[in-house]
């Protein structure tokens, strides 16, 4: 395995669906985890202005082979019926020599785990990019590919394996943001 996509809080965006296929052209991705918020667009968030659910479904279905998909609280029974899985509201696993706390972020926080030297918290939800390191373990979350929060930029991240370090990447014009080495 050489490198994850990391993405949340798509909601329903075509564009943001479009860009996520694109990326995974150019690095050819061995996984993509994305943490919730697929096709829908939420009771307190606008609707986009490529709002497009059948057409995300569509995008994501041609990487399905690839796909970890979280359940957050905007997705719905139907979204796991056309994806052909189930969507988990977390999952606990090891990656890299790290063990990893996925969730979406809405019913689980770092606190609800017991964390240790070199553990990750990862999570979506809030939409606002967050890679830090705190007591020996990382608490990540990708931001949104839609609708950031704090931040201007439509973010994801991409996890190299081979040199353990995560770079948030800003969606659309592919330039890193920010880097965090897990190994360190």
């Amino acid at each position: 395995m050489n490198k994850i996509l990391i993405a949340s809080d798509i909601h329903g965006s075509k564009e943001a669906s479009d860009k996520l296929v694109s990326l995974d052209y150019i690095y050819n991705f061995d996984r993509i985890i994305l943490l919730g918020d697929i096709n829908y667009n939420g009771a307190r968030n606008p609707v986009p202005l490529d709002y497009s659910p059948k057409d995300v479904t569509s995008n994501l279905l041609k990487l399905k082979e690839k796909l970890t998909i979280i359940n957050g609280n905007c997705d719905s029974r139907v979204d796991e019926f056309v994806f052909g899985f189930n969507f988990l509201d977390k999952i606990e696993e090891d990656i890299n020599n790290h063990h990893f706390f996925i969730t979406h972020g809405d019913l689980f926080s770092s606190s609800d785990f017991s964390l240790k030297k070199g553990d990750v918290f990862l999570y979506g939800h809030t939409h606002v990019y967050k890679l830090d390191k705190e007591d020996g373990h990382f608490i990540i979350n990708p931001g949104s590919t839609t609708f950031p929060k704090e931040n201007k930029e439509k973010t994801c991240i991409i996890y190299d394996l081979k040199e353990d370090k995560m770079s948030l990447l800003n969606l659309m014009n592919q330039k890193i943001i920010k880097v965090i080495e897990l190994g360190s």
